[in-house]
């Protein structure tokens, strides 16, 4: 375990010690503050509309904080492939791959401690907006189980990306290539069920499960729900997985 957290400890280390850990976070933060900022003025003017704020936690619920994890899940698509891009790209380029490679380290130790430093990062990401769902508590009488809930859908999500940012980075060392292949999956496991509706039942259960934002669309009504949960675990384990036999086989070509 301590093998683990020194690579975790590493990898964190290694987003501050460059720009992009501040750009990352600082990117994360203004469009989600924008974000709110922009939920809050159209719930206050459909509140006004309704003739005041009284009874108004469903709507605070569906009219505010719903969209904002809906919204936010959008931003994931834009700013994690720059988490991930660097995680194996930056290694090969710098050469230091091999060192990691032949230090007393399993694959497993190595890429579960780059998933952990990756996460933590998110978190941390994550941890900053909590400022602004304060302030609702602190103004209003939001549901904390919406908000709990869809918390946990959004970290959910993002382990998923990473694990597949994980991979894709592990195949190249051109960090630019892959934040571009990164995102281009990301988003097709954003609109994958978009076609959905076209199409027969059997494939339309199948897109709609492939779909990653489908299983987050329970989370932001504050529904938890065992599927999705298997869903978002199953992809990150397959995920880190995969990038384990691409790690394999980069030992073996070393």
């Amino acid at each position: 375990m301590s093998n683990i957290l020194a690579i975790a400890q590493k990898e964190l280390k290694g987003y501050f010690a460059t720009p992009i850990g501040y750009i990352v976070i600082g990117m994360f933060a203004l469009l989600w503050g924008w974000f709110y900022y922009v939920m809050l003025i159209i719930f206050n003017q459909q509140s006004l509309q309704l003739g005041g704020l009284e009874g108004g936690n469903a709507d605070i619920n569906s009219q505010l904080i719903r969209p904002l994890f809906l919204n936010a899940s959008v931003i994931l698509l834009f700013v994690l492939p720059l988490v991930t891009m660097r995680i194996y790209s930056e290694e090969k380029r710098s050469g230091t791959i091999e060192l990691l490679l032949t230090s007393p380290l399993t694959d497993v130790q190595i890429i579960i401690g780059k998933f952990l430093g990756a996460m933590t990062l998110y978190a941390a990401m994550l941890a900053i907006t909590a400022i602004h769902v304060g302030l609702l508590f602190s103004y209003g009488n939001p549901e904390w189980r919406v908000v709990v809930i869809g918390y946990l859908g959004l970290l959910l999500m993002g382990g998923c990306f990473i694990s597949v940012g994980l991979l894709i980075s592990s195949m190249t060392k051109n960090q630019i290539v892959s934040g571009m292949i990164t995102f281009a999956v990301f988003l097709m496991l954003w609109v994958i069920n978009w076609p959905a509706s076209f199409v027969g039942p059997n494939t339309q259960n199948i897109l709609n499960y492939l779909s990653i934002t489908e299983h987050f669309d329970d989370f932001t009504k504050g529904i938890l729900d065992t599927k999705h949960l298997v869903y978002y675990f199953s992809v990150m384990a397959f995920g880190l997985f995969l990038t384990a036999r691409s790690v394999d086989t980069e030992r073996w070509k070393g």
